[in-house]
């Protein structure tokens, strides 16, 4: 393809890219190295960060993107999916790149690529590489889309790599137990470079594998702790030299407390400085689309949460007062575990809203209804919807006491967030 002949609007490019590869993922890097080998790729001047996990990776790239921009250091910081806009999965210090820098950089890869076929995440991963290197970030918040060793961003070399936690998920793709899962995700560990995990149960092979590649390795309860007081929460770890360092009386995040303690120990091993004015500052600044988030649709007040999976719903759970009713919207892809979503949550929801997603990988109202009946939720309970859209209307007509949440699946939360903007049709 000629560049004279390249889409010249960014929609244009995305129709383009999703057309590319047959496949939406093919694990493996062989390809992605040798496209990524004719591009101007160089981040030889950032600190290199990668973070892996089942669940808290955006959690604690937004905590250390707040505490590192609040230091004064330039971001990049690259994850996925998107809510409403592809802009979205590359933003550098806080702002999303522009259509225009999404499509220089598309061209690139387009007379770069040649015969080779690209994923969609694969197009997206080096779209973000090229813009972070033309930008010269000081720090690269790298987001992990699938597991680790053979996911697109393990192409990069961590300077630092973590792992949030590991859990049952994406079985197919990783594994049936979290052993197998737990040693895919180890594989962004890099020789000699600090290899974090902030999973309190960490897999044993994800242990060994550090050992193995000799990657000195940061657990958490074994080499940094952390604890809740009346005044906020404090942390001890392992600093840079191996001595011991401590933070009292530090400000809740809005966001995980666990993935705020992983943020603090990874901070430890940066080249530069991090005040603790910037980690206070950062920590309550920190926000992250989706997670816990609180707005209005209307007159009525939601939160949005991605609880896609078990262990994300046992979070969601946990945040939930059981003395305060609960409204629930749930949108679920059929290829998760609704089961087991739906038993953690039962205990704090009592009225549900099962949504169909319009999406090939979405289950129908239908479908979840009779999930929730076969857990023993009350039919007077269960008030199901087409969409999104439906429940909302339905529940802005007679606002219910207690507490709406919408949560499940990214295209659940989508929907609500277009709601909310005024673009869903």
């Amino acid at each position: 393809m000629k560049p004279d002949a390249f889409p010249v609007t960014l929609e244009g490019w995305l129709s383009r890219i999703e057309a590319c590869h047959p496949s939406e993922i093919e694990l493996g890097l062989d390809r992605l190295v040798e496209v990524a080998a004719r591009l101007p790729i160089d981040l030889s001047a950032s600190t290199r960060i990668v973070v892996a996990g089942t669940n808290g990776k955006g959690s604690t790239l937004a905590m250390l993107d707040a505490i590192l921009r609040r230091q004064g250091l330039s971001t990049g910081v690259y994850t996925s999916p998107h809510f409403l806009r592809y802009n979205e999965r590359i933003v550098l210090n806080g702002v999303p790149v522009s259509d225009q820098q999404l499509c220089d950089v598309f061209g690139l890869i387009e007379a770069a690529r040649g015969d080779t076929a690209l994923t969609y995440f694969e197009y997206g991963t080096l779209a973000a590489l090229l813009v972070f290197s033309q930008q010269k970030v000081d720090v690269a918040l790298l987001e992990v889309g699938l597991g680790g060793r053979l996911d697109a961003v393990n192409m990069v070399d961590a300077d630092i790599a973590a792992v949030t936690t590991v859990a049952l998920d994406h079985i197919d793709w990783l594994g049936p137990d979290r052993e197998s899962i737990g040693f895919e995700k180890a594989g962004i560990y890099r020789s000699g470079k600090p290899a974090l995990c902030g999973d309190a149960d960490a897999p044993r092979r994800l242990v060994e594998h550090a050992e193995t590649i000799a990657a000195p390795m940061y657990r958490n309860g074994i080499d940094y702790q952390f604890d809740q007081s009346a005044d906020g929460w404090n942390w001890s770890g392992v600093g840079a030299k191996g001595q011991v360092c401590h933070y009292q009386n530090l400000p809740l995040p809005v966001l995980p407390l666990a993935n705020a303690a992983l943020v603090l120990q990874m901070l430890q091993f940066l080249p530069y400085p991090v005040s603790e004015t910037a980690i206070r500052e950062g920590l309550q600044q920190a926000r992250l689309t989706g997670r816990m988030q609180q707005l209005h649709i209307g007159q009525l007040q939601v939160t949005l949460d991605v609880a896609h999976n078990p262990e994300a719903a046992t979070y969601l759970a946990s945040q939930l007062d059981a003395k305060t009713p609960v409204h629930l919207v749930l949108g679920m892809l059929a290829d998760k575990d609704i089961e087991s979503v739906v038993e953690i949550l039962k205990p704090v929801v009592d009225h549900w809203y099962p949504v169909t997603l319009p999406v090939p990988r979405g289950s129908s109202a239908e479908t979840l209804t009779a999930m929730l009946q076969r857990a023993g939720v009350a039919a007077s309970s269960i008030h199901a919807a087409p969409s999104v859209k439906a429940a909302v209307e339905r529940l802005q007509v007679e606002p219910p006491a207690g507490r709406v949440m919408i949560a499940g699946s990214f295209f659940t939360v989508a929907d609500a967030l277009a709601l909310c903007s005024g673009e869903s049709s």
